[in-house]
């Protein structure tokens, strides 16, 4: 009985997640972290000793952040059926499999139609200049941000739930949201959001490789693990070059190149050999991968409980 109600939050959560997505309507989580950040930021990164404020502000977020979710956890955890809902509430926040899904998707759709439909659409999930991207560019933007996000929005979340439970995929999420909001290298936030991204560097070390590894494992392509390791070390990121080469490995193609941020041209590395158009059937598989690494980290955690429970 224990087993079973240890995992019911996590596999309700991640039904709610396949079913719902993140719906529009509900106030997320994500938001509060963007909020506080913003007021943190336009506070903080001013003057002198930004990078020692941008630090301070990134381990202060973090640290709040778990200590409020144990310390919400801790107070509903004599009531059973008040745990469950809240443990799955939070754990439904954190992930977000689905709704990347779903908005790449929406790029290959969108694109098909026009290219500007297409850029519009995937301005919504990449942080590159997309205002001058060609059609197949879109596409290959939609492909890399959904490997990337993988492991940004599904394993790693679920690596930090196994290994600090909610409080610290609670963390991950507020860890994820400082970097993708002041851990850029341009002027404004080279130096206030340093920390906070070497944290996220950090972070997503172990999942990043072990999502790659489980992209390679659920594809039956085994023989990819050399590819991976060649180039999953030459993206600009230490860790999400792993997903996109591996899921580069399995669609046969070639990710990387210049990009424009915030107006400036960024070369990545090419990650991968084939240079070749993209259609919708490469966007089917990429999915049903994404799909597939979820079903296997799921049975994974679930393992994980049953042993330790033993």
């Amino acid at each position: 009985m224990d087993f079973i109600i240890s995992i019911v939050p996590l596999l309700v959560a991640w039904g709610l997640d396949i079913l719902l997505g993140d719906p529009a309507w509900l106030s997320h989580p994500v938001i509060w972290f963007g909020r506080a950040i913003s007021i943190c930021e336009h506070k903080f990164n001013r003057g002198s000793r930004r990078r020692y404020k941008g630090g301070v502000t990134a381990v202060v977020l973090i640290a709040l952040t778990y200590l409020l979710t144990w310390w919400i956890i801790r107070l509903v955890s004599p009531y059973a059926w008040l745990d469950i809902i809240v443990s799955t509430v939070m754990i439904f926040f954190c992930l977000a499999g689905t709704t990347l899904i779903h908005e790449v998707i929406m790029v290959f759709k969108a694109v098909d139609i026009s290219i500007e439909n297409g850029r519009i659409q995937v301005g919504r999930i990449v942080g590159r200049d997309t205002g001058s991207l060609s059609a197949n560019e879109i596409r290959t933007a939609a492909l890399e941000t959904l490997a990337e996000n993988l492991s940004d929005g599904v394993i790693a979340p679920l690596f930090w739930y196994a290994v600090l439970g909610i409080p610290g995929m609670m963390a991950y999420k507020m860890v994820n949201t400082l970097d993708s909001m002041i851990g850029y290298k341009n002027d404004r936030y080279r130096d206030f959001g340093m920390v906070a991204a070497r944290i996220d560097d950090a972070a997503n070390y172990i999942p990043a490789r072990l999502t790659a590894l489980l992209m390679i494992l659920v594809s039956g392509r085994m023989n990819l693990l050399s590819f991976v390791r060649r180039y999953g070390s030459q993206h600009a990121s230490p860790n999400s070059g792993y997903p996109e080469a591996a899921l580069a490995g399995i669609l046969d193609c070639r990710f990387g190149g210049p990009h424009d941020y915030f107006g400036e041209c960024v070369y990545k590395p090419f990650i991968g050999e084939t240079e070749r158009d993209f259609n919708y059937a490469d966007v089917l598989k990429a999915t049903a991968i994404n799909r597939k690494v979820e079903i296997a980290a799921i049975i994974i955690i679930v393992a994980i409980k049953y042993l330790s429970l033993l």
